[in-house]
């Protein structure tokens, strides 16, 4: 007897699913062996700050398994990374059977253009705000003090800037998909611009670590861009529409 189609869509999901889990934790055991490396790339912004103002700052573990742990969370960011096109292909194969021909052409610059996007996000993050914000946290008692700061806590913060700000960089890429397949309109968007100010404002307090405004517009800004890209980037792929059509 034949399955009903909502089980076989289900069965599907679930199979994708373990395929992504499957290709994350391969992509955390390459990652594992460079774990020194990304430890040390990843402190690059605290030895910026101690530079800066003069200051020793020193990394500590607080109990016998931290070193472990963020070992562990320094490498599944790393393997999130190495197999986020090989994830993003496992969303695509699960909508594509539901699309037109020219629809599925949209698969290689999705593909392209997530992984893009997503680094950008995370080298911007790493190169554009936490050199100016570690600095700035750090340097309000000068010299008084010398920094103790828990590896754990620093390295949760930084990959949690990391993969935030190189998820929201996927804005313009979902829109462009999502206007290409009619979900979408870009007037959609901009009729709703001023919900969507407050909400990436939000965004941006919520994720920087700081108080200051600078920081805030340093976060703010570009993701304020981002949004008036993408309802730019939806504007084109809804030109694009038409001529596929005939």
């Amino acid at each position: 007897m034949k399955e009903a189609p909502l089980v076989e869509h289900l069965e599907e999901l679930r199979a994708r699913i373990l395929w992504s889990l499957l290709a994350w934790a391969v992509g955390t055991g390459v990652a594992w062996t460079f774990r020194v490396q990304l430890l040390e790339w990843l402190k690059r912004p605290l030895d910026l700050a101690a530079k800066a103002h003069g200051i020793q700052v020193n990394l500590i573990v607080l109990d016998i398994t931290e070193p472990f742990l963020v070992s562990l969370k320094v490498a599944a960011f790393g393997g999130l990374v190495l197999a986020l096109p090989f994830i993003v292909y496992q969303v695509w194969a699960f909508i594509a059977p539901g699309l037109y021909e020219h629809e599925k052409r949209l698969a290689v610059p999705f593909l392209l253009g997530a992984g893009f996007s997503f680094a950008l996000g995370a080298l911007f993050a790493y190169y554009a705000f936490l050199p100016f914000a570690v600095p700035f946290l750090l340097g309000f008692l000068g010299d008084v003090v010398t920094p103790q700061i828990s590896i754990g806590r620093y390295m949760g913060q930084i990959l949690m800037m990391l993969t935030v700000m190189g998820v929201v960089f996927e804005m313009p890429v979902v829109s462009y998909l999502l206007a290409r397949l009619g979900i979408l309109t870009s007037s959609f968007l901009a009729r709703n611009w001023r919900i969507a100010v407050v909400l990436l404002l939000t965004l941006a307090a919520v994720i920087t670590p700081t108080v200051d405004v600078v920081s805030l517009f340093i976060v703010s800004g570009p993701l304020l861009v981002l949004y008036w890209v993408s309802v730019l980037v939806a504007r084109l792929a809804e030109r694009q529409r038409p001529q596929e059509a005939a």
